[in-house]
């Protein structure tokens, strides 16, 4: 009886399939040598980032919302085993969302967390983009991660070339990249009320041209009205353009090599190849999940058992 039944081609399609399942559960994962990742991203939230100069779908988006999507395409990219941290700036200081997590295991509340990130999270609306670096760069120092420091590189006010950000006690201590975002022409800054909708855009009379803070740049007994007590700046008003934005590449470029970092721009969504060439991926033995291979197998072997196959190909047809 047991021989007859061995001649019925589905009961050993279903005894394979017993097979392949059994092996699914003793043989989970095998190990294997893969890039992992461990990143930390810290995104800029200030003003500047809602400026609209690029496009998703032939649709007009902000730097900060093109972003949030980069990010977001990137976790589906990351092999499993890789960490994802989170953190934002504005003002002169990061602040970190949360410490890396595995991003297959932990890929809902990473995902939802990024798709949440607003400007208005910003506790301040000055962008002092040197001084947020090195508080980023010194918070993450004894962490075992890699930084990706994402920004268009506006500081606001201007810096004050007497006061520039020193990182000699920093520079080549954490790895990572400076990801410059948005075009390299002006475009406006959009003015937003209090209830988030938007209201026009800056114009030059809304931001600082200049930074007063401290001692005036070297040269300034030149400018007109120049009073050492009393107006060291200057009697004429400031004029520019910083209520435009762009990429400052050349700025960020220039942090990149004072900080020990790596650069790229942000052009499209394939960040992953930005990673790639930075060298951020580490090699390492993890367990890959290879169930997968005997339950494709089961099912394979299950269908067989439902559809009925020529007769050329059964016992039967052999009778």
């Amino acid at each position: 009886m047991i021989k007859q039944a061995f001649k019925d081609y589905r009961v050993v399609c279903l005894l394979l399939a017993l097979t392949a399942m059994a092996i699914m559960f003793i043989y989970p994962g095998e190990k294997r040598i893969q890039p992992v990742y461990r990143l930390i991203f810290i995104v800029d939230i200030t003003r500047s980032m809602n400026a609209t100069d690029y496009q998703i779908n032939g649709k007009a988006v902000s730097r900060l919302d093109t972003v949030k999507q980069t990010l977001r395409d990137l976790l589906l990219k990351l092999p499993c085993q890789s960490e994802v941290g989170l953190g934002i700036f504005t003002e002169r200081r990061s602040a970190l969302l949360f410490e890396p997590l595995e991003i297959c295991s932990s890929y809902a509340e990473i995902d939802s967390t990024i798709a949440r990130l607003d400007w208005r999270m910003a506790w301040a609306a000055d962008s002092r983009i040197a001084k947020g670096l090195l508080s980023t760069l010194d918070m993450l120092q004894k962490r075992d991660s890699a930084i990706l420091f994402i920004t268009d590189g506006q500081e606001a006010p201007p810096v004050n070339p007497r006061y520039r950000t020193d990182f000699s006690s920093i520079k080549k201590r954490v790895k990572g990249m400076i990801i410059g975002t948005g075009g390299l022409n002006p475009v406006p800054i959009p003015k937003f009320n209090a209830n988030g909708g938007q209201n026009g855009f800056y114009t030059p009379d809304d931001v600082p041209h200049r930074s007063t803070f401290g001692l005036p740049p070297s040269g300034s007994e030149q400018v007109e009205g120049y009073n050492a007590r009393n107006a060291a700046f200057g009697s004429e008003a400031a004029v520019g353009n910083e209520h435009l934005s762009a990429l400052h590449e050349s700025y960020l470029q220039q942090l990149a090599v004072e900080t020990g970092l790596g650069y790229a721009r942000l052009v499209d969504l394939k960040a992953l190849e930005t990673l790639q060439t930075g060298g951020l991926a580490e090699p390492q033995a993890v367990v890959a999940d290879v169930r997968w291979r005997a339950a494709l197998t089961a099912w394979i072997l299950l269908l067989f058992c439902f559809v009925p196959l020529p007769a050329k190909f059964t016992n039967k047809g052999h009778q």
